[in-house]
Parts: structure tokens; C-alpha cells; sequence
């Protein structure tokens, strides 16, 4: 990625994340972390980073054909602590994202298809925007999470989550998603100043689970959102929230479905992008409610010369 931007690229992420990934090797063989790298706002990003269109890259699970999203609020911080209420903005944003028109830019994007591929034209399984992507969510409150969570201990998690929520099944995993949660002041390691989420996989014996680390996101203010855009002190929950749930249903297992040539997915391309230019984030109505979100890069936008969009056809 460009220097400036506040999203990092592939390479960085395996700077970021050396001493992290280790650990969780140990623990399961954890694929490569993708990392949502924030600087403070610089109000810089005005257009895509990175460089070219999305292209697939042959992994074995390309896209999630029928996303669905199981969201974990791991720890007993979360008893009453939850100052910004961001698990019922979280929970209502997901009640109504799916068969949006924001997230419908993914349907563009398939797998079983050549690697290599931009366009899928009718080729290949597509992305689903199915309504209902939220199947459930769970306080795992019963002991405390660890105070600042490893990547090894995030990936655990995940496979925690996946028993709980009986997605036991290697096939069901391929479209499943786990969000891990932490609490107010009970983050991982550089959130805030390296990242404001990431996602990644777990090995398990309920297949590959594709998870996300989300943070509390408020806890890191201007870092990761807030007020971005003019959208409200809770801007960055769904911006960010937002941003690693598209990225993973058209990337599952990164780094094996569908990037640039910089290796930045349809999330980072588009992060941060300022007022008054195509694709800055902005608040849209769902059934829910109203969110704000970043747009999502579409291979097909201005006559498939691509661009940030925050709806679809």
C-alpha cells in the first residue's frame, strides 16, 4: 500500500504480526493476519489505494457463497461495561446489512473460477448478500478474557465460539464468519495505533474457521472512526465492523481470494476516503437503523475501470 494510507498491505502485515503469528502457530496453525493498519486522519485519502482491479487467487474457499456471521462478546468485562453501547449498534448493524445494497458490490466476486480471474461474468459461484447474515451472538462471560489477547488466544476463541454456536461441520465453516469481540479496555496489542481490527483463519478440527478481532472501537477515538466524516463519535464501530465482515466474505482466507496486485482487498482499497470525493464514507439506511460505513471496491464501477462504491446494483 502507499505510504501515508492508514490501511497496511499484505507485506506489513507480516512485519506487524511476526512475534503475534507465532505464537498462534503453536496453537493451531492460525493463517496470516490481515491487519486494518490507522494512523491518525490526515484527510489524504481521497480515491483508491493500491494498485489495479481485484483478482481472484485460487484459494480453495474464493468467497462465502452464503455468508453468515456468528459474533462473540468474549470476557466478563463486557458486565456492565459497554459505555458506547456497541454491542447493540454492532448486533443492529448486522440485523440489517444483509441484501443491502452496500454490500451487495461482493456479489460481483466468485470462485471456481480461473486464477487470475477479474470478471467473474455469470462464471464461477458468486458472493451471497443473502438477508439475516446475523444467525446469532453470545456473552461468553462466564470467566474473563485475557486483558490483552494474543492472537493464539483470539484463534482459541474462535474455535470456542464455533463449538457454542454448533458449526461444527468443515463445509458450514466455509461460509461462516466469527466476529470475537473485546470489551471496553480489554483490546489486543496495538489497536488503535497499528490497527483497528483484522481478520484471519484458525486451524480446527471444525475445519478453517475464518474469525475477526474486533476491538472496542471507541476505546481508540479519532484512530479508528470516531466523528470521521462528521458521522458521530460511533461512526468507526460499523466502518470498521463493516470493513472486516466484506473483506472476509470475499477473501475467507487471506490470502486466497480476491486482492489487487498490492495484495489489499475490497475493504482496504477504499478505507478512510474523505467528504467530497466518489466513495467517502458515509451513513446508510438500513432496516435497522442508519450506520455509518466506508464503500467497498467494485471491479465493475465508472465502465469496469473500478472504483469505491456504497451501493450496488
Amino acid at each position: 500500500m502507499r505510504v501515508g494510507r492508514v490501511i497496511c498491505s499484505v507485506a506489513l502485515v507480516a512485519v506487524a504480526f511476526v512475534a503475534v503469528a507465532g505464537s498462534a502457530s503453536a496453537a493451531g496453525a492460525p493463517g496470516q493476519a490481515h491487519v486494518t493498519y490507522l494512523r491518525p486522519y490526515k484527510g489524504y485519502a481521497t480515491g483508491p489505494s493500491g494498485s489495479g482491479p481485484l483478482a481472484y487467487r485460487g484459494g480453495p474457499v474464493g468467497v462465502e457463497t452464503t455468508p453468515k456471521l456468528y459474533i462473540d462478546f468474549w470476557g466478563s468485562q463486557w458486565i456492565n461495561n459497554d459505555p458506547s453501547g456497541e454491542a447493540a449498534i454492532v448486533e443492529s448493524f448486522f440485523n440489517g446489512v444483509g441484501g443491502s445494497g452496500w454490500n451487495n458490490s461482493v456479489t460481483q466476486y466468485c470462485e471456481n473460477v480461473a486464477s487470475g480471474t477479474v470478471f467473474c461474468n455469470g462464471a464461477g459461484t458468486a458472493a451471497g448478500n443473502q438477508t439475516g447474515v446475523l444467525v446469532s451472538y453470545w456473552y461468553d462471560n462466564g470467566t474473563a478474557a485475557p486483558h490483552h489477547p494474543s492472537q493464539s488466544a483470539l484463534g482459541n476463541e474462535a474455535i470456542r465460539a464455533a463449538a457454542h454456536f454448533g458449526q461444527t461441520g468443515a463445509s458450514a465453516n466455509d461460509n461462516n464468519q466469527y466476529f470475537i469481540a473485546t470489551s471496553h479496555g480489554n483490546n489486543a496489542s496495538g489497536f488503535g495505533s497499528r490497527y483497528c481490527a483484522w481478520h484471519s483463519t484458525v486451524s480446527s478440527s471444525y475445519g478453517t474457521l475464518s474469525y475477526t478481532n474486533l476491538p472496542y472501537i471507541t476505546d481508540a477515538g479519532a484512530s479508528c472512526g470516531a466523528n470521521f466524516n462528521g458521522l458521530g463519535p460511533d461512526a468507526g464501530i460499523t466502518i470498521v465492523a463493516g470493513h472486516e465482515f466484506a473483506e472476509t466474505e470475499t477473501d475467507p482466507q487471506p490470502n486466497t481470494g480476491w486482492l489487487d496486485s498490492s495484495g489489499e482487498e475490497n475493504g482496504d482499497k477504499c478505507a478512510w476516503i474523505v467528504s467530497g470525493y466518489q466513495g467517502a464514507a458515509a451513513d446508510i439506511s438500513l432496516s435497522t437503523g442508519t450506520f455509518a460505513v466506508q464503500s467497498l471496491y467494485s471491479n465493475a464501477f465508472n465502465s469496469d475501470n473500478g472504483g469505491c462504491v456504497l451501493s450496488y446494483p
